[in-house]
């Protein structure tokens, strides 16, 4: 139901745009959010921003180089990485956020499959 596109190979201080297209259900009234995995570790909060996109929010390491952004026109969100670095390699992962901790993976669901994003030195 959610479909993350856009990831691919960039050099380091490059940037990209995620999109994360909704289909079969519309979640224009849910926030939404996207988390990030890299090869052996943990799933990460990245970024998550509100139903109406007035409100957003970022992990520390994050702010400034990323943005998230929506178009409920369109039932989809975006995630404009910029200043790319190779510890930015992860699987990217969007999200409906359904629960009330905006950091927190377990207050999510209706998880995409993911898009890859490798960042070479």
């Amino acid at each position: 139901q959610l479909q993350a596109s856009g990831g691919g190979l960039v050099q380091a201080g490059g940037s990209l745009r995620l999109s994360c297209a909704a289909s079969g259900l519309t979640f224009s009234m849910y926030p939404r959010g996207w988390f990030r995995q890299a090869p052996g570790k943990e799933r990460e909060f990245v970024a998550s921003i509100s139903w109406s996109g007035g409100g957003s929010y970022y992990a520390d390491s994050l702010k400034g180089r990323f943005t998230i952004s929506r178009d409920n026109a369109k039932n989809t969100v975006y995630l404009q990485m910029s200043r790319l670095k190779p510890e930015d390699t992860a699987v990217y992962y969007c999200a409906v956020r359904t629960g009330d901790y905006y950091s927190d993976s377990k207050s999510y669901d209706f998880w995409g499959q993911g898009t890859l994003v490798t960042v070479s030195s």
